[in-house]
């Protein structure tokens, strides 16, 4: 029987090549490159199920907070919230955000990656994390470790998490003869991803998987399927040619997302944690 080979790691050199690749896209990545109608649809699942699990007056870490436009909707809810991003130009935007009047004081950021918790202090009531930064730490037991350390007992962890599993991007793919790409999201270990002619390195997982890590600090509260039934937000331009026919699809995405095995597929899952 053949060895199965070693996964690839998400070095040093990895990490900065991912943080180059969000420094070239941070100037207009709150236009359709990061933010476009599906993108959107997606961002406020998550900020429903923020609200559901921890109101509008928490202390918050943001992991991978890009621009800042989740940061700064809840500061605006209430909440006290401590954005945190690899890439010194996402930051930047963020810290542009924060100086809003109507936030008062309420969003502060930090240039610091998922793979640097260790430098955090404090306690917090939620961590939530958007578009998949979870998928470029280099450690994921490290990062179960610190949110264990950083998160209050009976708080509660809201990741939304790049699947393993996308039947749009296979079939998408493999239609068009590109099969390699069909399958990118089985391989084990660090993947390249390609963004504005620079390098995202990316581990996929299922909603089980991801969890394992975290299962000694945290109950597992539930998953769902994120863009399943509809396409992923690099699709947006199919969405945008018949929008009504493909909210249909979101729709089923709404009714049917939690439902056994659908759950484990899909572009992301949204996964929520509760400290034990």
């Amino acid at each position: 029987m053949s060895a199965q080979p070693t996964p690839e790691p998400i070095d040093a050199a990895r990490l900065l090549d991912t943080q180059r690749a969000f420094d070239s896209v941070a100037a207009d990545y709150d236009g359709p490159r990061g933010n476009n109608a599906l993108i959107q649809r997606m961002r406020l699942t998550l900020w429903d199920t923020v609200t559901a699990e921890l109101g509008n007056d928490s202390r918050l870490l943001d992991i991978g907070c890009g621009t800042g436009i989740d940061a700064a909707e809840f500061a605006r809810r209430g909440h006290r919230v401590v954005a945190t991003d690899w890439s010194p130009s996402m930051v930047a935007r963020t810290l542009s955000r924060a100086g809003d009047a109507a936030l008062d004081g309420r969003l502060t950021a930090r240039h610091l990656g998922v793979q640097e918790l260790g430098s955090l202090e404090g306690t917090f009531d939620g961590v939530y994390s958007n578009f998949g930064p979870l998928n470029c730490a280099p450690d994921l037991d490290d990062v179960a470790g610190q949110c264990a350390r950083l998160v209050r007992p009976g708080g509660v962890m809201i990741f939304s998490v790049m699947g393993r599993i996308c039947p749009w991007e296979a079939v998408h793919y493999a239609l068009r003869g590109r099969f390699r790409r069909a399958a990118v999201r089985a391989a084990r270990g660090a993947t390249a991803v390609g963004m504005n002619r620079h390098t995202i390195w990316t581990k996929y997982y299922l909603p089980r998987e991801f969890y394992r890590p975290f299962a000694a600090c945290f109950e597992l509260a539930g998953y769902r399927a994120l863009s399943l039934f509809m396409p992923p937000p690099y699709m947006v331009e199919r969405y945008e040619r018949r929008p009504a026919w493909y909210e249909r699809l979101g729709r089923l995405d709404d009714r049917f997302g939690t439902l056994p095995l659908l759950r484990d597929m899909g572009d992301h899952f949204l996964i929520v944690l509760r400290r034990r």
